[in-house]
C-alpha cells in the first residue's frame, strides 16, 4: 500500500482488498448492489448536511470527510461491476467526462450561444437525446428516479413537462393554482372527508413546488431552510423558558406563543 498522500488508485486498491474472497472484510464481502443503496442515500444526505453547516460556520473540514464517504460509495459500485466484468471505475470517469464535454460545446467546442437560456436549452436537448437513446422512452417522465425525495421528484417531473411545453407561461399561473388548491383543501376539511383532505393537501404541495420552480428556486432546499429556521426559533424558545425556570410542557399555548414572538423579534434584529 502506497504512503500518503493517497490517490484515487489507493482507494480503488483498498476496495479490491476489502472484497478479496480470501482476505477481505466479511461485511464488505456480504454486500451487494441493493444492500448498499441505503448507505449511499445516507452519505448523500450527510454531504448536504455538512455543506449547510459549513456555510454557516465557514469550516469545510467535515465536508471533505463526507465527500470522501460518498466517493467511496461510487468505488464500491464500480468494484461490483468489475467483479461481474461489466465496467470499472475508469469507465465511470470516462463516461462522465465525455458527457460533460459534449453538453458544454460553448466551453469545449467554441460554439457560441446567444445567452444563458440558449445554453440551458442546448443542455436539455442533449439530455433528451441521451434519454431517447438509452430508454427509447414512451414518456418524457420514464426515467425520473422514483427514489428521489418527493419535493425534488415533483420539481423534476414538472421540469420534464415544461421541456415539451406543458407549463404555465409565468409564475402567476402556479400562484393562482396554489390559491385554488388551498381553497379545495378547505372544502375537503368542511366535508370532513379524510381521503379527500389527504389528496387535496398533496395537490397543494405539488402546486407550491411548481411555484418555487417558476421562481427559479429549489423546493427541497426551501423546505430545508424553513426547517432550520423553525428549529433555531424553537430551540431559542426552549432556552427562554429554561432561563425562566419553566418547562414548555407545563406552559400554556398562549405563553409559548408569546416566547415565540419574542424570539422572532430578537432574530430579526
Amino acid at each position: 500500500m502506497e504512503s500518503r498522500p493517497y490517490t484515487i488508485d489507493t482507494l480503488i486498491e483498498i476496495m479490491a482488498r476489502l472484497r478479496d474472497p480470501n482476505s477481505g472484510c466479511p461485511w464488505d464481502l456480504k454486500q451487494s448492489w441493493q444492500s448498499i443503496i441505503p448507505h449511499t442515500l445516507e452519505e448523500a444526505y450527510e454531504v448536504a448536511d455538512a455543506i449547510h453547516q459549513a456555510v454557516d460556520s465557514q469550516d469545510f473540514s467535515e465536508v471533505k470527510l463526507e465527500l470522501g464517504d460518498l466517493l467511496f460509495q461510487v468505488i464500491f459500485y464500480s468494484q461490483f461491476a468489475k467483479e461481474q466484468g461489466d465496467f470499472e471505475f475508469a469507465d465511470v470517469v470516462d463516461g462522465v467526462c465525455e458527457k460533460l464535454i459534449r453538453r458544454h460545446p460553448h466551453v469545449f467546442a467554441d460554439i457560441d450561444f446567444a445567452d444563458e437560456a440558449a445554453i440551458k436549452a442546448n443542455w436539455e436537448a442533449e439530455k433528451s437525446k441521451e434519454r431517447a437513446i438509452k430508454l427509447q422512452a414512451n414518456s418524457v417522465l420514464d426515467d425520473v428516479p422514483k427514489a428521489l425525495p418527493a419535493l425534488s421528484r415533483a420539481q423534476k417531473l414538472q421540469k420534464r413537462c415544461a421541456n415539451v411545453g406543458f407549463d404555465w407561461g409565468d409564475a402567476w399561473g402556479p400562484y393562482h393554482k396554489v390559491k385554488e388548491e388551498w381553497a379545495e383543501v378547505g372544502q375537503a376539511m368542511h366535508q370532513q372527508d379524510g381521503e379527500e383532505i389527504a389528496e387535496e393537501i398533496g395537490d397543494l404541495l405539488f402546486a407550491v413546488v411548481n411555484l418555487a420552480r417558476h421562481q427559479g428556486l429549489d423546493a427541497e432546499d426551501l423546505l430545508h431552510q424553513a426547517n432550520r429556521k423553525f428549529e433555531t426559533r424553537f430551540r431559542a424558545v426552549e432556552q427562554l423558558a429554561k432561563a425562566d425556570g419553566k418547562r414548555l410542557q407545563d406552559m400554556s399555548l398562549e405563553a409559548m406563543d408569546a416566547l415565540w414572538e419574542k424570539v422572532k423579534q430578537r432574530l430579526k434584529t
